[in-house]
């Protein structure tokens, strides 16, 4: 059983007892999250598609812990001006591990 899920407007693929990297969420270790917006469930051969989102459809989740994403070098350069600018990023994730998928 496999279950694609928007969270934060990022369209994630999820199966049972997966741990996925989504944006970061504000509920702490060890809490437990569900997720109302599924948009697709898929068993077997037989695919549910929502329009937007299924009906009575719910994913469950712990949350095992925040961490950040590798850095991101933000250079900026105009040639002739003598303007450079190196900013650094890291963006905030929370990682869950996913522990059913409701039809």
């Amino acid at each position: 059983m496999y279950a694609v899920v928007d969270v934060s407007g990022k369209q994630i693929k999820i199966s049972p007892n997966d741990k996925v990297l989504v944006p970061t969420l504000q509920d702490k270790p060890g809490s437990t999250v569900k997720f109302q917006k599924v948009l697709l469930l898929g068993e077997d051969k037989q695919v549910s598609i929502g329009n937007p989102y299924l009906q009575g459809a719910s994913v469950e989740a712990t949350v095992l812990g925040h961490v950040k994403d590798e850095r991101l070098i933000v250079f900026k350069k105009k040639k002739r001006k003598g303007y450079r600018v190196k900013r650094g990023h890291r963006q905030g994730l929370t990682e869950i591990q996913i522990t059913g998928i409701q039809k």
